[in-house]
Parts: C-alpha cells; sequence; structure tokens
C-alpha cells in the first residue's frame, strides 16, 4: 500500500495532515502516541511500524514531518525518533486536540483550563461586541441562532452552530486580538462540544440567545454577565457528561478520527476572520 508523498524539504503546514494513505499514518501514529502505545522519551520503531501500517517509507517519513511540526515527535541522531514530552505537545492544534480526545484518555484538566481561558476572553469580548457591533454582526449571530435551533439536539448540526456563534461573537467585538483568539478558543470548544452534545445535556440555545439579545441592546454589562452564565452552564455540561461518561459522547469522539480537521467555522454574512 506504497504511495508516494511529498518530497520538498519545507516543514508541512501544521494544521495540514494530508489525504489518503497519508493522512492515515498520521492519524494511526497520533493515535499510537495518545493512547499509549508509545509512551514520552519512547524510541519508534520505525520499520516495525512501517511492517505495521503497510505504508512506504516516503509516507512514514512525511507523517513523522507532521507530528513533529505538532509538538509531538522529535528525531535525533543516534537516538532516532522519540516522543516528545507532553509539556511540548501543541494543544492549540485542532487535530492534536482532536486526536486528544478520540484517544479516550482522561484529561478534564485539560477543558477546564479551555474553560479558564475563556472566562478571561468571552464575556470581554460580549461587552465589547455590545458597544460596537454592526448590523452585519447581528446578522451572523442571528444566522448561528437559527443554526443550532434547527439542529434540536443533533451534534452533527449543533457542533458548528455553536462554534459560528462564538466566531461570530469575537468578530462582533472588533478587537483584533480577540478575534484572532477564535484560533485557540474555537477548535477547542468544538472538541469539547463533540463529546458534551452527544451526551444529551440541556439544549445551549437560550443562554446564547440570552448574550445575542444583550449585544443587540448594547448592554455591555448584560452581555459581559450573560456569557459569564453561558459559560458557566457549559462547564456544568461538560462535568456532568463526563461524571458519566455517556458511551454515545466517546463513540462520537473516536469515530471522528479519519474526519476532516477541524476549523474555525466562518458565520453566515460575513468571513472568518
Amino acid at each position: 500500500m506504497a504511495a508516494p508523498g511529498p518530497t520538498s524539504a519545507a516543514a508541512p503546514d501544521p494544521s495540514y495532515i494530508g489525504r489518503g494513505v497519508h493522512r492515515f499514518a498520521v492519524e494511526a501514529l497520533a493515535l499510537r502516541i495518545f493512547d499509549g502505545t508509545y509512551a514520552e522519551g519512547a524510541t519508534v520503531d520505525l520499520p516495525q511500524l512501517m511492517a505495521e501500517l503497510d505504508v512506504s517509507q516516503t509516507v512514514l517519513r512525511e507523517a513523522i514531518k507532521v507530528l513533529t511540526v505538532k509538538g509531538l515527535l522529535d528525531a535525533r541522531q543516534r537516538r532516532g525518533t522519540f516522543v516528545r514530552a507532553r509539556e511540548n505537545w501543541n494543544l492549540l492544534d485542532s487535530d492534536v486536540l482532536r486526536w486528544r480526545v478520540a484517544s479516550g484518555a482522561r484529561d478534564e484538566r485539560l477543558f477546564d483550563e479551555l474553560f479558564e481561558l475563556r472566562r478571561s476572553v468571552e464575556p470581554a469580548a460580549a461587552a465589547l461586541a455590545a458597544q460596537h457591533r454592526t448590523d452585519d454582526d447581528l446578522a451572523a449571530l442571528t444566522t448561528a441562532l437559527g443554526a443550532m435551533e434547527r439542529a434540536g439536539s443533533d451534534p452533527v448540526g449543533l457542533v458548528p452552530a455553536d462554534a459560528a456563534f462564538h466566531t461570530a461573537l469575537l468578530a462582533a467585538s472588533h478587537n483584533r486580538f480577540f478575534v484572532q483568539m477564535q484560533r485557540v478558543m474555537i477548535p477547542a470548544l468544538i472538541e469539547r462540544d463533540r463529546v458534551v452534545h452527544a451526551g444529551s445535556p440541556e439544549h445551549p440555545l437560550p443562554t446564547h440567545v440570552a448574550v445575542a439579545d444583550r449585544v443587540r441592546a448594547r448592554d455591555q454589562d448584560g452581555a459581559s454577565l450573560a456569557m459569564v452564565r453561558l459559560l458557566d452552564a457549559g462547564r456544568h455540561d461538560h462535568h456532568t457528561t463526563a461524571a458519566g461518561e455517556p458511551a454515545a459522547a466517546m463513540a462520537a469522539a473516536r469515530a471522528d478520527t479519519t474526519a476532516t480537521a477541524a476549523t474555525p467555522v466562518a458565520p453566515a454574512g460575513g468571513s472568518t476572520p
């Protein structure tokens, strides 16, 4: 099952993991790292891995390049290719987050840290959105809410609708630094939502409507408070889902191991910043 891979010596795009056999090799090796098959500091037996995956040396070499860019692997003379310590793994990378969830390994602190980040940024972004929002911003928020309502309890529709809402809210702040935070928060939010919404929590629409209403009314304090309430409700749903470990949630996360890497969702009526 050999296939030629890219021959350029340039480092691959960290958000790109390829297609076909190349993608398969990247995903398979990444999940072996996250499920502990290859522990931190462990040397990867490349000939053995080539045989296990039935891929060519070229394909495996390109897969290693991708995972090296993402902070998972390193290669040195005399030591070979080995797994880097966890603190070097790029958790801001959407693929890394997806693999972390798909591995089934428990890491509640990861999502708690995401909550802490969002709670420091999004209430302030909501207040700025109430101050600076335009008609186009309101249209993008309304479109996302409509998609959320139409999705009902179906995670397939609900997850991208939720991501679109939060992307639109950050854009509505018209603060370029907050807008850029979507690169960190939205991929992580998508991975959290894939687990939470598969666990049938309370529907998130009412808390999102409350934020949009305060933004529309140009109520800065109200928008900030509504966002705090939204985030607190989301954290409660996540902890409830994690405590019960519903099989559907875990299956949903694992089923996406070969899906396209999550990217920020552009709200309708505007482009992703």
